[in-house]
């Protein structure tokens, strides 16, 4: 977290009040979350009137997915389909394959290039070829493994023409990358340098998704559930700042990344980048690797043992590792999807870590092929 949001965090949570009460201390709590409101507005682009806190972002997207669906199913049975890609992360991803399963919905693949893009054209031809069966569109502003920055302004412009609802997960973005409110956007406060356990969907004028969650009706009867005022200023600080900081930091951290993928590549040379190469299609603080003969998991706790943390990118379900779905769709054979390990810099990093990275990853490649290899 940023110093600030620890500062606004902390002394949030010696005050009282519950934000929905009507008494002095629950007023100046509900005060307190309106300034916060308009706080992320103004970041964001947005109404105050158009943000929805929510518990963080798996929230945000399953409001949107499922409520949007939902929502335009009823105003229409025919309204069965629900596009986005096989890059999504899980939040949205298991959403529509649940919406699939139980509730009758036609989930729409949309097809990305080797690098993680999907391409307004392929989104275009989709909805073109059944417009009246389609019910949301719901597309990732910027990948969380391979980093891959999706051209979401042109893919809400296809949505609109067709006139359905366009959602996208800008939970990797918004830290990075200057976004602009779509139609209905996740964030959440973690990845800005405020509190896990908050974030919002920002839904546009006219959107009206079924709520997930039912209760005492707060947040325009979208999401009930007792307002977290602390962790809601600590978001609002931490999102300001970030913006305000956000072109110079995003500099900073690219030349970092671009040394650490320079570095890497001198260790392991047979090591292959993942994602778009570094420019405007990637994000500024991913780099993303596969390492040929290595498993993910092994290299990843042989670089945790030298104080390096960094992630496979992949799922585990009941102790069993599975291949990165993302690399898969990009069309990644299962050996490389295992093999695969996701750095991620931001406000925190230096040179030295960096450095420590590329002093150490060139041994634990030896070993973990020593290990694969038995």
């Amino acid at each position: 977290m940023l110093p600030e949001a620890i500062c606004a965090m902390t002394e949030e949570m010696a005050q009282v009040g519950n934000p929905s009460s009507l008494h002095s201390a629950g007023r100046r709590a509900r005060r307190v979350v309106e300034e916060s409101r308009e706080q992320l507005a103004e970041v964001f682009g947005a109404r105050a009137s158009e943000v929805v806190f929510t518990s963080g972002g798996t929230e945000a997207d399953n409001l949107a997915v499922k409520g949007l669906f939902w929502a335009r199913r009823y105003l229409d049975e025919r309204r069965l389909r629900v596009l986005t890609t096989a890059i999504e992360h899980h939040a949205v991803f298991d959403s529509v394959r649940w919406l699939s399963d139980a509730h009758g919905a036609c989930a729409d693949w949309l097809t990305v290039d080797p690098l993680g893009l999907v391409a307004p054209d392929v989104l275009y031809a989709a909805l073109a070829a059944d417009p009246s069966s389609a019910a949301v569109v719901s597309v990732m502003w910027a990948n969380n493994e391979v980093g891959a920055v999706e051209p979401v302004a042109e893919l809400a412009a296809v949505a609109h023409e067709f006139g359905v609802p366009f959602h996208t997960d800008a939970v990797q973005a918004a830290a990075q990358l200057p976004v602009d409110f779509a139609a209905a956007m996740t964030v959440t406060a973690h990845k800005l340098g405020g509190p896990i356990g908050v974030g919002a969907l920002i839904l546009g004028k006219g959107l009206s998704p079924v709520p997930v969650l039912h209760g005492g009706g707060q947040e325009r009867d979208i999401r009930s559930g007792t307002l977290d005022t602390p962790a809601i200023r600590a978001f609002a600080v931490a999102a300001t700042i970030s913006a305000e900081r956000r072109s110079l930091e995003t500099k900073r951290i690219a030349a970092l990344r671009d040394d650490l993928i320079r570095q890497v590549m001198l260790a392991v040379p047979d090591a292959a980048l993942n994602g778009p190469p570094p420019g405007n299609d990637r994000l500024p603080g991913n780099a993303h690797f596969s390492f040929p003969g290595c498993e993910g998991d092994a290299l990843l706790l042989l670089l945790d043992a030298k104080g390096i943390a960094c992630s496979t990118g992949s799922a585990c379900t009941a102790g069993v590792a599975e291949p990165s779905h993302v690399l898969l769709a990009m069309g990644a054979d299962d050996a490389r999807a295992r093999g695969s390990l996701r750095f991620s810099l931001g406000h925190t990093t230096t040179q030295a870590d960096v450095d420590a990275l590329g002093a150490a990853i060139g041994e634990a490649a030896t070993r973990a092929r020593r290990a694969a290899a038995r």
